[in-house]
């Protein structure tokens, strides 16, 4: 798979100088966090279980929820009125099926809920992080999840061992991308520690950059352009298992 790694988040003029940006070495980072859902957990997963639940309205609920689902997090973090990622989820659900007019009955919804907890990860994930923690990287999740939704993910995806620690935001008390989550990085994986941050959301990757980290981002879509929001990915890879290569 062809992997493209932009240092400073400047665009390669020419394939060969692509390549020359792509084999460029990351310094010597000891630690890195993970965004969770979109980057190690696919959070569509629970498309096959909406068609299931509503059949031809899946693509369109599993979409409408997602969206709601970040948008709430952005407009609780403005109002400051925190909710865990929990409450978030099932409020987008509610918000969703209602926008679709969709009979989301109590058993419905706990079905829908539930799958959140076993959501599929991306086909990269599992040997990208072995590769990093044969390396003896320090790995870690860094999510908007409330931590018994984020432990339940991990466990189910096989990811558990793979970590050092997962941490959720509701240590802050507030969303990505506050300065304040990102934080939690350096808190939880050693202050010192040379930190990189890894997402396959460009607005979560602006945060991380913002807050002083090195930052991955995982373009899952290549067609995708970054946010303009003036603080670029410091390396773009098609995939997680790119990163092991790049660290020294």
């Amino acid at each position: 798979m062809f992997m493209q790694a932009v240092a400073g988040g400047a665009a390669a003029g020419t394939l060969m100088e692509a390549h020359i940006m792509a084999t460029r070495q990351v310094g010597p980072i000891e630690a890195l966090a993970f965004d969770a859902y979109g980057t190690l957990f696919d959070v569509f997963s629970v498309t096959a279980l909406c068609d299931e639940l509503f059949p031809g309205r899946g693509t369109a609920l599993a979409q409408a929820w997602r969206a709601k689902q970040l948008q709430y997090s952005l407009l609780r973090s403005l109002m400051g009125r925190h909710a865990d990622f929990w409450r978030l989820t099932e409020d987008g659900l509610v918000w969703a099926a209602k926008s679709l007019q969709l009979d989301l009955t109590a058993a419905r919804k706990t079905r829908l809920m539930d799958a959140y907890l076993g959501l599929t990860p991306f086909p990269d994930v599992v040997p990208g992080l072995k590769a990093l923690k044969d390396r003896g990287i320090r790995l870690a999740i860094l999510s908007n999840g409330e931590p018994k939704m984020l432990h339940a993910a991990a466990a189910n995806a096989g990811l558990s061992s793979l970590l050092d620690a997962v941490i959720s935001v509701e240590e802050a008390g507030i969303f990505k991308p506050s300065a304040q989550v990102y934080a939690l990085a350096a808190k939880h994986l050693g202050p010192g520690r040379r930190i990189g941050f890894v997402s396959s959301n460009s607005w979560d990757i602006a945060g991380a950059g913002s807050a002083g980290l090195t930052t991955f981002w995982i373009q899952r879509t290549a067609a995708e352009p970054p946010e303009e929001l003036g603080f670029p990915a410091a390396y773009v890879v098609r995939s997680l298992t790119d990163i092991s290569s790049l660290i020294q």
